[in-house]
């Protein structure tokens, strides 16, 4: 699993996503990297991005209401923390992806494994 506190930055390769002014706190952003679903999120001028599966039964999870760092899952109530992945909250028991996100001359970039 990609995580972003494992990552190494030789084995990522930043894809630019949007102006990072299209992104208000507060908001979040959906997009498809590859075959990959990701949702981008701004808290508080940081940003942070998931897979958007929930691992307990492949559902969407990125509509999910934030709590702090966690958005919980709009169909079982699983939570995630949006900055490591990590599965907090039964019935996930399995993380999901969190991906390296960085603003580059104001662009949101969001890092992907190299393949």
């Amino acid at each position: 699993m990609f995580n972003y506190t494992t990552f190494e930055e030789s084995k990522v390769e930043f894809v630019e996503i949007a102006p990072a002014s299209e992104l208000p706190n507060g908001e979040r952003l959906f997009v498809e990297l590859g075959d990959k679903p990701v949702v981008i999120f701004n808290i508080a001028g940081q940003f942070f991005a998931i897979g958007d599966v929930c691992t307990h039964d492949d559902g969407p999870l990125g509509d999910g209401i934030l709590e702090s760092f966690n958005i919980v899952c709009p169909r079982h109530g699983a939570e995630f923390d949006i900055r490591t992945g990590q599965a907090v909250q039964m019935p996930a028991v399995v993380d999901i992806p969190a991906y390296p996100v960085k603003v580059v001359n104001g662009f949101i970039q969001v890092g992907l494994p190299k393949e």
